[in-house]
């Protein structure tokens, strides 16, 4: 079941709780009206219009033309303006950064998408992550005013309370960097940074309006494979703000795995993983590059390639059983695979993780799951960057209402 809307509050010193949500509400439903968006916020007609007055004085939402009549006077529609603000998403992949310009209404003005530098040192990667969204603000001719912030989407673990990046697997020698910082410093503009997976889920959950309401656990199948947690509209970090990382659970196995343990989830569905199944299938020699191998295997698979499909539907069963743990401690009922390690076998992949969900998922009678395809599309992990940019700045957060 999905939740209808944020309820506002009309108790005192909740102002900003309640601006957020309204605006919130209007972004989620494209086109509203003030009488419906009352009814859905809770809040009283009068504080409710102040609240609008004041977001279409800072340009966050205007009017835009009327309801179709329904017998008395037509009422008149609210909508976000996109171009009041935008974001920059960076997205740090251990192959290649992927950059993001996003709309306050979740839409990419700009992509683009370059290389690591040749030596992956901290100091520059965060120099080249600095250069790419420079380089996007640039091309969009937008004033500096106009960009509140950057994301920065990276591959776990990290210390947010000290914006740094620990110990990555596929990052070697990164240890404590301070990633946050450097671009921070660089770039000049504020910056927040989360785990890719988590960004997915947030861009996911921003960009899908109405369709990503309530609760979900979003897949993020890329280099490596994590999860994104959002339980009635919040997302779940956790303690340490690490909450997701399934890719080094352990799945049944005994594989090594990159991390140093066996059995981990990432030693099966990792797109190295996946290539080194194929390779052995097929006899194949080592591949220069493991994201165009798995490119290749992909494009097979998808012209119906025996092998190719029996190693993608392998790991499917593997994701999909883990996955079914997931929603069974969670009690969610929607699963949403992205990333881009889906890029042509998206439709492949969730069939299969479907049927193994609903096979193995505790009680679905009571809790059919529906698992679905990412709305967002392979840069998941950029727009999400993006969006935490927005989500930071205007999403309804508990801690704003408690005073936390």
């Amino acid at each position: 079941m999905t939740k209808a809307s944020w309820q506002g509050t009309n108790l005192p010193r909740v102002g900003g709780f309640n601006r957020a949500v309204v605006l919130d509400t209007i972004r989620r439903h494209g086109e509203i009206s003030r009488v419906e968006l009352a009814q859905r916020t809770g809040l009283t007609a009068q504080t409710m219009s102040n609240i609008v007055r004041a977001l279409m004085d800072d340009g966050l939402v205007t009017e835009n033309g009327h309801a179709p009549s329904t017998g008395g006077k037509r009422r008149v529609l609210l909508k976000v303006v996109p171009d009041a603000c935008a974001a920059v998403g960076l997205h740090l992949d251990p192959e290649r950064i992927t950059g993001v310009l996003l709309d306050l209404a979740g839409g990419v003005l700009l992509r683009t998408t370059r290389r690591l530098p040749a030596d992956p040192a901290p100091a520059a990667v965060a120099a080249a992550l600095t250069r790419t969204g420079q380089h996007l603000v640039r091309r969009s001719g937008l004033p500096a005013e106009r960009v509140l912030g950057t994301g920065l989407a990276v591959p776990g673990p990290m210390d947010s309370a000290h914006r740094t990046v620990l110990d990555p697997p596929n990052l070697p020698g990164w240890t404590e960097v301070p990633l946050a910082d450097l671009v921070e410093e660089r770039f000049e503009v504020p910056v927040v940074m989360d785990n890719d997976a988590t960004a997915a889920a947030i861009g996911e959950r921003w960009s899908g309006c109405e369709r990503r309401t309530g609760s979900f656990v979003y897949a993020y199948l890329g280099t490596g494979v994590g999860i994104g947690v959002v339980l009635d509209d919040q997302v779940h970090r956790g303690v340490s703000n690490n909450a997701g990382e399934i890719g080094h659970v352990h799945s049944g196995g005994g594989r090594p795995c990159h991390c140093g343990r066996r059995g981990c989830l990432e030693a099966y569905c990792s797109m190295r993983s996946i290539v080194a199944d194929w390779r052995e299938a097929n006899g194949q020699p080592e591949p220069t590059s493991v994201a165009a191998a798995y490119d290749q295997l992909c494009r097979e698979a998808v012209a119906g390639n025996s092998a190719a499909r029996n190693v993608l539907r392998r790991t499917a069963t593997r994701l999909g059983q883990s996955l079914a743990s997931v929603v069974s401690v969670l009690d969610v009922d929607r699963v949403v695979l992205g990333g881009p390690a889906l890029r042509h076998v998206a439709e492949l992949v969730r069939s299969r993780v479907a049927k193994v969900v609903n096979t193995q998922v505790w009680a679905p009678h009571v809790r059919p799951v529906q698992v679905e395809s990412a709305l967002i599309g392979t840069d998941a992990a950029a727009v999400g960057a993006a969006s935490l940019v927005f989500d930071h700045t205007y999403s309804p957060r508990l801690n704003t209402l408690l005073g936390s």
